[in-house]
C-alpha cells in the first residue's frame, strides 16, 4: 500500500500551467522574486517522488550560487518526506525510493558527464556557458527520455534570449515570459517604490523582463552598446586580400580559445572565434586553425605558451611548432592595463555576430563582482567561463599594432566593394 504524503508547496497562480504541462522542454522567463526557483525545484521533486531510482540535477551559474539560492529551498520542501537524507557534502537529497536531486555549478560541468538524468533545471541560464546543454547535459537525457527546464530573468541578449526567441512559438515546447503585471506576485506599492530606487534599465530588466538592458558590472558594457549603435556587429565580409591573425588563450578544453582577426586601415575585423570543449588540447586547436581556409599572418599566444610540459620536457611553443604552427609570444601584462587597451580597441572593432556568437555572449557577461564590504566593484573581473574570451580580446588589443601584412603596408588597405549582404563598416 502506497502511503500518501502532503507537500507543503502551494504553486502560485502563474506556475500552475508550468506544473500541468506534459512538454519535455520548458523555458520560463520570469521577473525577479516571482518564485521560479521554488517552482522548478518542486517540479523536480514531484518527478523524483513518483519515479523510483531516478536522478535529477539543478544547475546554477556557480556552485556557491546553487548552495546559496537553492539548497535551503530544496531542504525545506523535502522535509515532509519521511526517511529523506540531506547530504551537505555534495548538495544531494536522497529520497526513500532511491531517487536523488543534486545541485551543481556550471563552472564545473564535467561532474555531470556520463551520468543518466531524468530531468534537469538550468537556473539563470544566461550566465552559463552556452554549450553546457548540447555538449554536456543533452547526452545524459538520452537513455531516460528526460526533460529540461530553463529559468531566469533576462540579462542581455545571450543564449537564454536566443533559446526563448527560437522556441516561443514551437508547439513542442512550453514557454512563457511573465512580468510583474502577469504574475501579480509583487504589490503595486512595491512596484512603484522600486521605480524610485532602481535605474530605468534595472527596472525594465528585473520587473518587466527586458532583454535590452546590460549586465551590472559588465566590463565592456559601454563599448558593446556603442558597437551595436554604430552597427559594428553584423555579418562581416571576409577580405581575401588580407591576412588573418589569430590570438590565443592557452589552456585545455574550454580554457583554450582563439580569435581570428583582420586589420584594414585602422579597423579591426573579428571574423571568427573558436573555443575548445571537454579535453581539447593544442593539437586539436592547431587542426582547427589549419582546416579553416584562411591565409594567415602571425599567430599570437600569451607567455604561458613557454610553459614546459613535465611529461615531454617540451614547451607548448615547441609542440605547436612541431605541428606546423609558429607563434609570436605576447609578453606578460597587467590585467587592468590589458582591459584598458581592450576598451580602446573596441571602438575600432567590427564583429561577425554569427561566427563570434560565443565570444559575444562571454564578453557581454564578463563582469566585476560587487564587494559589499568596500561598497564598490572589485578591481579584477570575476574569473569564470567568460574569462577566456575576454583574455583573447585583451591579448588582441596588446598586439593589434603588429597585425600589419604586406598588403596593408604596400597598398594602403582594401578598397574593394562590400557584398550587399553585409553592412558598410565605414557608414
Amino acid at each position: 500500500m502506497i502511503k500518501k504524503i502532503i507537500s507543503p508547496y502551494i504553486p502560485r497562480k502563474w506556475a500552475k500551467p508550468f506544473h500541468e504541462t506534459d512538454k519535455r522542454w520548458m523555458v520560463l522567463v520570469v521577473h525577479r522574486r516571482a518564485g521560479k526557483t521554488t517552482a522548478a525545484l518542486n517540479f523536480l521533486q514531484r518527478s523524483a517522488l513518483t519515479n523510483r531510482n531516478t536522478r535529477y540535477a539543478y544547475i546554477a551559474p556557480t556552485y556557491k550560487m546553487a548552495k546559496g539560492v537553492a539548497w535551503d529551498i530544496l531542504k525545506k520542501y523535502s522535509l515532509f518526506v519521511p526517511n529523506t537524507e540531506h547530504r551537505e557534502s555534495d548538495l544531494t537529497v536522497v529520497y526513500p525510493n532511491g531517487s536523488k536531486i543534486t545541485l551543481y555549478g556550471a563552472e564545473n560541468p564535467d561532474r555531470l558527464r556520463g551520468i543518466g538524468l531524468s530531468g534537469v533545471v538550468f537556473d539563470e541560464y544566461g550566465q552559463q556557458p552556452n554549450n553546457i546543454f548540447t555538449e554536456v547535459i543533452r547526452p545524459t537525457l538520452i537513455d531516460t527520455g528526460g526533460y529540461a527546464i530553463w529559468i531566469g530573468t533576462p540579462q542581455g541578449k545571450n543564449e537564454f534570449f536566443r533559446l526563448y526567441e527560437s522556441r516561443k512559438n514551437d508547439t513542442e515546447w512550453f514557454t512563457c515570459l511573465l512580468t510583474v503585471d502577469d504574475t501579480e506576485v509583487i504589490s503595486q506599492e512595491e512596484i512603484e517604490n522600486s521605480k524610485k530606487t532602481m535605474s530605468q534599465e534595472e527596472y525594465n530588466q528585473e520587473l518587466y523582463c527586458s532583454f535590452e538592458s546590460v549586465i551590472k558590472g559588465a566590463v565592456y558594457a559601454d563599448e558593446l552598446r556603442r558597437a551595436k549603435f554604430e552597427n559594428r556587429i553584423g555579418i562581416l565580409p571576409f577580405h581575401r586580400d588580407h591576412k588573418v591573425y589569430t590570438v590565443w588563450d592557452i589552456g585545455v578544453g574550454q580554457a583554450l580559445a582563439i580569435g581570428f582577426y583582420q586589420k584594414i586601415n585602422e579597423m579591426i575585423y573579428m571574423i571568427d572565434y573558436w573555443e575548445g570543449s571537454e579535453n581539447d588540447g593544442i593539437d586539436q586547436a592547431v587542426l582547427i586553425v589549419q582546416h579553416k581556409q584562411y591565409s594567415y599572418g602571425k599567430h599570437f599566444a600569451p607567455h604561458d605558451i613557454n610553459t614546459r610540459e613535465i611529461s615531454s620536457g617540451k614547451t607548448r611553443l615547441d609542440y605547436a611548432k612541431g605541428l606546423g604552427l609558429d607563434f609570436s609570444v605576447i609578453s606578460s601584462n597587467n590585467v587592468d592595463d590589458g582591459i584598458q587597451a581592450g576598451k580602446f580597441m573596441f571602438n575600432r572593432l567590427m564583429i561577425d555576430e554569427e561566427k563570434c556568437t560565443l565570444w559575444l555572449d562571454a564578453i557581454s557577461d564578463y563582469k566585476r563582482e560587487w564587494d559589499d564590504r568596500r561598497n564598490m566593484y572589485k578591481e579584477v573581473p570575476y574569473h569564470n567561463w567568460t574569462s577566456h574570451a575576454a583574455d583573447v580580446h585583451r591579448y588582441a588589443a596588446m598586439v593589434e599594432n603588429k597585425m600589419n601584412d604586406d598588403y596593408n603596408q604596400n597598398f594602403g588597405g582594401w578598397t574593394g566593394e562590400i557584398p550587399e549582404s553585409s553592412f558598410d563598416p565605414y557608414d
